[in-house]
């Protein structure tokens, strides 16, 4: 089977520099691809700003082409959508009650948009072999009035998609990476191909030896908190979207509509430290805090306590712990989200290497925490854009890591 890649959601080309080792561009600011992924087709709008800077990076580094795509996913007729062997995307985590059986039956009317439900048009119509998704981890255990109910009905409809999965929880820096980024990986496969022939069904030794993320990102061989599930128990996902509940873990598989999920302890790899993700270079003065700003981080940062009232107006007490201020630099870095270089409590800062001042992370150092080429957003977009970029994006390396098992799945078929 052919290494044809369609990438949805792509931002500036997270999967891509993931799965072809981008390290750097040429002269003409096109990425130099080290491997042989073909990516016949990629989407990335962003419905909020009428200025497309993810897709001008992604177009940028990738080369212009009739096959990126830069309207919204739901205008997309998906049999147009070239036919490809895996499917990937870092999709947003919405409201997914809008959950509909396969007959058309609906569901309770929650957010419209929601994205994930494109992604299963698309599988529907292409019959896509495989599948590999990003998302934030709290997806295992949303909406909070009914835990897990979210991600039981993805499970659901890749199960009737004619799709089993298997998913993982990942903290970047647990495997060598720059960043405290914890992630769910999904990945999927249809039911009648090679690879779910070879599986088996000690499903314990899938998920801690030798399963899809168990190859690359080893874990101790003992599971905690087993736990069985069974998504045929519902008719379908109108009836999951009104009852179903599930405690997922940070590591599970579905097959044939079975779930076996429990919690893995990585296998830990040493982190990249901050103070070797920062620049080495003097002329950074644009990026020190000024007295407020040091003033107002002290506060952002410190512990607090604070009156509250719920939306029903009982009243609360909101509270906070201390954080290292500035970021310890013998650590890997926090979660980068993508108000990074605001003034806000989230946001890095970091002593200077020339002058011992407190600054923000250069728009290079952002790049650096995701695993990115240093400059890759450096295509014209405002700076403040930049950082956006890269809170939205994910560790690239992280993909690098999942790549040689999955490029030997695929040529297997």
């Amino acid at each position: 089977m052919e290494k044809t890649v369609v990438e949805l959601f792509a931002g500036v080309g997270g999967f891509r520099v993931g799965l072809n080792d981008v390290h750097k561009f040429d002269e003409n600011g096109r990425a130099i691809e080290n491997r042989d992924w073909n990516f016949v087709w990629a989407n990335q709008w962003e419905p909020s700003t009428k200025a497309q800077h993810a897709y001008d990076c992604y177009c940028t580094r990738f080369g212009k082409s009739k096959n990126h795509s830069n309207v919204d996913i739901s205008l997309v007729n998906k049999s147009e959508i070239p036919n490809h062997s895996l499917l990937v995307g870092g999709f947003p985590c919405q409201d997914y009650s809008v959950a509909r059986s396969l007959s058309g039956e609906k569901g309770i009317e929650g957010k419209k948009g929601v994205l994930f439900w494109q992604i299963a048009e698309i599988l529907q119509e292409k019959q896509t072999p495989f599948v590999l998704l990003e998302n934030v981890d709290r997806l295992l255990k949303s909406p909070a009035k009914q835990r897990g109910r979210d991600f039981g009905i993805m499970l659901r409809t890749f199960y009737d998609l004619g799709y089993n999965v298997e998913w993982r929880v990942i903290n970047a820096a647990d495997y060598g990476c720059a960043q405290k980024r914890r992630r769910v990986f999904i990945f999927a496969w249809r039911k009648e191909l090679r690879y779910n022939e070879t599986l088996g069904n000690e499903y314990d030794v899938l998920l801690t030896r030798n399963g899809f993320f168990a190859t690359s990102f080893p874990v101790e061989e003992e599971m905690k908190n087993n736990r069985l599930l069974d998504l045929k128990d519902y008719k379908d996902t109108v009836e999951m979207t009104l009852n179903f509940k599930g405690n997922f873990e940070n590591t599970g598989i579905m097959i044939e509509g079975r779930v076996y999920t429990g919690r893995t302890i990585p296998v830990y790899e040493k982190a990249i430290k901050l103070e070797e993700i920062r620049e080495k270079r003097a002329g950074l003065e644009k990026y020190f805090l000024t007295d407020k700003q040091d003033e107002k981080f002290t506060v952002l940062k410190g512990a607090k306590k604070v009156p509250r009232k719920k939306p029903n107006g009982e009243e609360y007490c909101y509270s906070e712990g201390n954080m290292a201020y500035p970021d310890d630099l013998n650590s890997p870095g926090r979660t980068m989200l993508t108000s990074e270089g605001t003034s806000n409590r989230s946001t890095h800062v970091i002593e200077d290497l020339e002058t011992g001042k407190k600054r923000f992370l250069t728009p290079i150092e952002a790049e650096k925490l995701q695993s990115f080429p240093a400059n890759w957003t450096d295509t014209g977009m405002p700076e403040r854009r930049r950082y956006f970029m890269m809170g939205n994006a994910l560790v690239t390396r992280i993909i690098n890591k999942l790549e040689r098992n999955l490029s030997m799945i695929i040529e297997e078929e």
